[in-house]
């Protein structure tokens, strides 16, 4: 179990790295491969804006760049809780839910009515 801590704690710490220092300072992003070959944004488009605005505290902006994070963020922790706990059915049906949205966000978000899901700088 401290292994897992230490190699999560390790992960962030090298996350926050990267996002607030080698991202601005050498200006490289990661690139999304999908966009660049389709022109379409897919469900985690705006995923590194969105952790840089939420890191710089601005909350709004960070969901403008990507909604899905902030419905999937929560119901994420609540599958591992039910993992842990066994429970598989109700586990199960809650990243089935998870996969659907995402799926219906990376279809919304690419239409015009919709446009407003794309990402977006305010």
């Amino acid at each position: 179990m401290k292994k897992k801590i230490v190699i999560a704690i390790s992960v962030l710490s090298i996350g926050i790295l990267y996002l607030t220092v080698i991202s601005p300072m050498f200006n490289i992003h990661i690139p999304c491969i999908f966009k660049k070959i389709t022109g379409l944004n897919c469900p985690g488009c705006g995923m590194t804006r969105a952790a840089l605005a939420l890191l710089d505290g601005d909350v709004y902006q960070a969901f403008r760049w990507n909604m899905l994070a902030f419905i999937i963020a929560p119901l994420l922790a609540t599958y591992f809780v039910l993992e842990k706990k066994k429970m598989l059915k109700p586990s199960k049906v809650l990243m089935t839910s998870m996969l659907v949205m995402a799926v219906l966000f990376f279809i919304l978000r690419n239409t015009e009515t919709f446009g407003w899901m794309a990402p977006t700088a305010i």
